[in-house]
């Protein structure tokens, strides 16, 4: 029943959008689209001219959703995006049918070295030095390589901006989520330098069941507390010439075992010259270090004990030719070298090197049309792998504010040295086996889009089709022929996936201070299935085939020394059903279909500015109070209507 009520609030919404058409002037600054973005063709291109449908997700959209981190953020921002739960609360995301595995993960262009279950650990992506977000859906391995089958979110940071600046904030909420962060930058002729650091912590807390769940529940969430800190150095000795080195450390402590809390740390680095060697030609050189450890600390002997590590050595070079009529030929490599070390390996560590080399032409025909062509070869000196992935584009401008987008990618993601090497005792239930003879997972991208700009209003259409050979995924838990005590749980290849659907979306700005923005997405998968035909059980749900975000701001300046701002914003999802064990620790009691129902969050928040640099701002998440009937690992993990309070002051601004 929830979206017949839905349709009856989107109807005059959209009646009048398309009413607005017939007298409204263009407007394109209302809507960043003279923004630049890198992207989806790995060049400074115009919002409103890239040829790769791109969102661009702001910092001031970042400010007003009060985003602690890349989760939060996503789910108020895009539909489609769901972040489900393993059986130890470790987050898993899937966009669009395709799971964090499958989307690319960069920040400023940089890939991130190690994972939490199956995704990047998404606390380490904090938002608070982000200037924009740019999400390219679709297959993207022409550009990017492995684990962009299903898309890239390219998190771009701020630079130092001020002669000066400080700004100091903090929030908290309900079971004592507390955030506190500091920002200092300056900015002289040639140097500029941007620190930033933040701390989170949440308390452990209870949920309550209501009885006969159909499937394993959870009873307890677990808290945690995290440190981040993020320095980046700016030097610009001509203006031909830009060199930028940065440093970042992650902390994460989770308890889950009162005597044996686990550790996450994360150690990064990196330098990058970006070089103008004639008005036309680029050249982009850079060199990136990401290590990402787990540990777990015994309370009782003060040992910190490592047992995982991944490290990423990454060296890029990208270099770019723009022709006079605006064609660009882009050519780029990189080179990486993977370790994994890991207690649960064959050995305890493995290595790789992977070696890539890319080029990419955007050729500009005219000004209504444009064609982009890329192909990429990488190389896997663990199995000797190889890849050839190319992608297609073609943008055509009828109208001066009015694009039309028709493409095809092909996407693939290289087994891990995890998926390949594992051997994993998980907590008594199975042995997750790797499996030395996968092979890489491909998908075949087919997608159209449009968006059209008149005036206060802009409408974006998308549709498209992934056709997936090889999924990488895990299989059927099995015996061993002659040994039913010990269950096995191995890597395995499926045939038989695909995934399709689209998103809509309108936006607009009025004059009297609101605006609005409202936005559905359809998914559908095709049923799983292993090489014989059994159906693969999945501890992640299945994307919802319905859900939408919508979002509307008001504005005031009421004042010299006040202004106020009122948020509304909202995600609905469909109801979703999968299959999973009865009990995880006795598969024996077999399999029950879950149903996983429609749900909808609120958040309503307030921002009052009062002078030039302090804003006091108070929030109601999960505004109608939703509790799940029953916590199983997938479903959202809160218990009522949570209150935060925060304060942000701009200190330079008060002189």
């Amino acid at each position: 029943m929830l979206f017949p009520h839905l349709s009856k609030f989107m109807l005059p919404f959209l009646w009048a959008g398309v009413a607005a058409l017939c007298h409204a002037q263009t407007a394109d600054s209302t809507f960043h689209l003279n923004d630049v973005v890198v992207t989806g063709t790995r060049t400074p291109k115009l919002l409103k001219d890239v040829p790769i449908q791109t969102r661009v997700i702001t910092a001031k959209d970042i400010e007003k959703t009060d985003a602690t981190n890349i989760e939060d953020l996503l789910q108020q921002e895009i539909p489609g995006v769901e972040f489900s739960y393993a059986m130890n609360q470790r987050k898993h995301m899937n966009l669009s049918g395709f799971g964090g595995q499958g989307i690319l993960f960069l920040v400023d262009g940089e890939r991130m070295a190690g994972e939490a279950m199956d995704d990047v650990d998404f606390t380490r992506l904090n938002m608070a030095n982000v200037e924009r977000i740019e999400i390219v859906k679709g297959a993207a391995s022409a550009l990017y390589g492995s684990s962009a089958n299903g898309g890239v979110v390219n998190i771009i940071t701020k630079e130092g901006n001020e002669p000066w600046s400080l700004n100091v904030n903090a929030r908290m909420g309900r079971h004592n989520a507390q955030r506190a962060g500091l920002s200092f930058g300056t900015k002289g002729q040639k140097l500029r330098n941007l620190l930033t650091a933040t701390y989170t912590s949440t308390d452990e807390f209870e949920v309550h069941n209501a009885e006969n769940p159909v499937t394993q529940v959870v009873t307890t969430i677990y808290g945690e507390h995290t440190v981040n800190v993020k320095d980046q150095l700016t030097f610009t000795p001509t203006e031909r010439l830009k060199l930028t080195g940065r440093a970042g450390f992650f902390y994460r402590q989770l308890t889950r075992t009162a005597d044996t809390p686990e550790r996450y740390r994360d150690f990064s680095a990196g330098l990058r010259g970006l070089w103008t060697i004639t008005p036309n030609d680029h050249l982009d050189l850079s060199y990136s270090f990401d290590q990402y450890d787990k540990s777990d600390f015994y309370k009782i002997t003060h040992r910190d004990v490592r047992d995982y590590s991944n490290v990423q050595n990454i060296v890029r070079g990208l270099y770019n030719h723009t022709f006079d009529n605006g064609s660009t030929l882009t050519a780029g490599a990189d080179f990486m070298h993977d370790y994994l070390m890991n207690n649960y390996l064959e050995m305890g560590d493995k290595s790789q090197n992977s070696v890539d080399a890319f080029v990419q032409y955007d050729w500009i025909v005219s000004d209504a049309w444009e064609f982009v062509g890329a192909m990429r070869y990488d190389y896997f000196s663990d199995s000797d792998d190889s890849q050839i992935t190319p992608k297609f584009t073609a943008r055509y401008k009828p109208l001066y504010n009015l694009n039309v987008r028709l493409g095809y990618g092909m996407g693939f993601r290289a087994p891990a040295l995890k998926e390949k090497y594992y051997d994993f005792d998980m907590v008594g239930i199975w042995i997750i086996k790797g499996n030395p003879n996968l092979k890489a997972e491909t998908s075949h991208n087919f997608n159209i889009s449009a968006d059209y700009t008149k005036s206060r209003y802009n409408f974006t259409f998308s549709a498209y089709y992934n056709d997936v050979r090889n999924k990488l995924t895990t299989g059927i838990p099995h015996y061993l022929p002659g040994d039913n005590k010990q269950l096995y749980l191995d890597y395995v290849n499926l045939d038989n996936y695909s995934v399709w659907g689209g998103e809509a979306a309108v936006q607009t700005q009025w004059n009297n201070g609101l605006s609005a923005r409202l936005s559905y997405a359809y998914t559908n998968e095709r049923h799983k299935k292993d090489k014989e035909g059994n159906t693969i059980n999945n501890q992640y749900i299945p994307a919802r085939k319905h859900s939408i975000v919508a979002r509307i701001d008001w504005e005031k300046q009421v004042s010299k020394n006040y202004g106020i701002r009122l948020s509304l914003n909202g995600r609905f999802l469909s109801k979703v059903k999968n299959i999973e064990f009865v009990d995880y620790y006795d598969i024996s009691k077999g399999t029950n279909q879950v149903c996983y129902p429609a749900y909808t969050l609120w958040k309503l928040s307030a921002v009052q500015e009062f002078g030039k640099g302090i804003k006091v701002t108070a929030a109601l998440d999960n505004l109608f109070n939703y509790k799940p009937k029953h916590y199983y690992y997938n479903s959202p993990l809160t218990d009522g209507t949570n209150l935060m309070v925060g304060m942000s002051i701009d200190v330079h601004r008060l002189f």
